[in-house]
């Protein structure tokens, strides 16, 4: 049973003449104390001219947060609820977007009693019956400007509301602008329900110079972008274009492998410390760039999966997400791991656990780099343990494969096993320097090749190629192209 010594109530999107006779009977009551929540609303202010009511806008000025704010006011309402009939009169409907009344329906229920709520007139009636959107026939969202999702989605038709400030329609259009192009038409609407309503479609480009207040919302209706816009066009194009409808798991693979290779490539090309350090955008971009053309690759094989029943890239995301959080219950639960070595210990364990492993170097990819591989493996046998603490006795170890292999230097045969063992141990003395193998033969086999062309270059100017040179003479442009490094 509701308590009628506490009423919520709904003034609607504009002006008491949108507001029931029911409800104003109720305001009018002499014996009941009003309290809205911001004179700055014609409602409010309506109410105001008809009768004795106070607001709550000093505890805005006053308050660090809005869940300071909130707090306040349901202190005031519920203060005011003990001394006798009082309603608390909110702009719009009073179970939109209002989050003290919902903090001061909580802390009533506490204490036994249930507040009369008559929700009101939302002013997303209006943005529904002025932007032609039927919210039950047209996927919809609807997001506070003031703090939008991250990351902001947009599959379905997006009401942006509280865009009160310029900082804030400058934050929202940054935001919309990283996938929707500049002329994207936007709905602006403001003051809508009075005589003044305004409701114009302008460009992305212009909503951050919008002239707003606190009845603006925004409408955006575009065809999906970003995550599911890919999704959507990849479908597309598998059903309509010839080459897409060709494609099967394997004759993709070839492409998936370079576009892996050429992400690893953009990503070499960022600065050592990145993210860290000042952004190199231009390198970032090309990150940016290869990146999707790998992510293509994971959503075409999931549409092909997805054709014969086997799974779609919804449950492919969803079953990473799952695996996340259960390889991190130091994050996600109650295990502790204060640092990345405990973590990756405990990773592996319940990754095994999970796999049903009968030795540590099941599932490591035989088609794996072969320097990638050895480091994987090593680090599996560094779970449990097996490792060497210090850094000297794998020094000790290279030096012992070394010697190993100028021994059988003569035999091919035996020189071949040696060599791999000795690649194993550099492999092993890069992990323990913290130094990715892989990246440090790539950058090695940069320099060379940077070098060659050097060396390239100088003979040509000197009207010949380096086939006409002798090794001394190639050891002296060699070393000439090593100092140009330096200088």
């Amino acid at each position: 049973m509701s308590d009628p010594t506490l009423l919520i109530v709904g003034l609607g999107p504009a002006g008491l003449d949108r507001v029931s006779a029911r409800v104003l009977a109720l305001l009018d009551d002499p014996d009941r104390r009003i309290i809205v929540r911001t004179i700055d609303h014609p409602a409010c202010r309506e109410l105001a001219g008809r009768r004795s009511v106070s607001a709550c806008d000093d505890l805005y000025e006053a308050a660090g947060s809005f869940d300071e704010v909130y707090s306040s006011i349901s202190d005031r309402v519920l203060a005011a609820a003990a001394d006798g009939p009082v309603a608390y009169a909110v702009p719009g409907s009073a179970v939109v977007g209002e989050r003290a009344v919902s903090e001061i329906r909580n802390r009533a229920r506490s204490h036994g009693i249930e507040p009369d709520v008559v929700p009101g007139e939302s002013f997303l009636d209006l943005v529904f019956a002025e932007g032609g959107v039927d919210p039950i026939t047209t996927p919809l969202k609807i997001v506070d400007g003031r703090s939008l999702p991250d990351p902001l989605i947009l599959d379905a038709a997006l009401v942006i509301t509280q865009v009160d400030r310029r900082e804030v329609a400058a934050d929202v259009a940054a935001e919309l602008s990283r996938v929707l192009a500049d002329d994207a038409p936007v709905t602006f609407f403001d003051r809508l329900g009075d005589v003044d309503q305004v409701v114009r479609t302008v460009p992305l480009m212009e909503v951050a110079s919008l002239d707003v207040g606190p009845r603006t919302s925004l409408l955006i209706q575009s065809e999906p972008v970003g995550w599911y816009g890919l999704v959507l066009t990849n479908r597309i194009l598998r059903s309509e274009c010839p080459w897409d409808r060709k494609q099967t798991h394997h004759s993709l693979l070839s492409h998936l492998i370079e576009e892996a290779y050429e992400t690893a490539d953009s990503i070499r090309a960022l600065p050592a410390d990145a993210p860290g350090g000042e952004p190199d955008f231009g390198a970032y971009a090309e990150v940016e760039e290869e990146l999707g053309d790998l992510l293509l690759q994971v959503v075409f094989h999931a549409t092909l999966a997805s054709e014969v029943g086997a799974f779609d890239v919804e449950e492919v995301a969803e079953i990473t997400r799952r695996k996340l959080v259960r390889r991190h219950p130091h994050v996600f639960g109650d295990t502790i791991a204060d640092d990345a070595a405990t973590v990756i210990t405990n990773w592996e364990t319940i990754k095994s656990e999970e796999k049903s492993r009968e030795s540590l170097m099941d599932d490591i990819p035989a088609a794996m780099p072969a320097i990638t591989r050895a480091d994987k493996m090593q680090r599996r046998a560094k779970s449990v343990g097996f490792d060497w603490d210090e850094i000297a006795p794998v020094f000790l170890k290279i030096e012992e494969e070394l010697g190993e292999l100028m021994a059988v230097a003569d035999d091919r045969h035996a020189a071949t096993s040696e060599l791999g063992d000795l690649l194993f141990a550099v492999v092993n003395l890069a992990r323990h320097l913290d130094v990715d193998a892989e990246v440090a033969l790539a950058g090695a086999s940069d320099k060379f090749a940077a070098r060659i062309r050097h060396m390239e270059a100088d003979a040509a100017a000197a009207g010949s190629s380096l086939a006409e040179y002798g090794l001394e003479e190639l050891d002296a442009l060699w070393e000439r192209a090593k100092s140009t490094e330096l200088s």
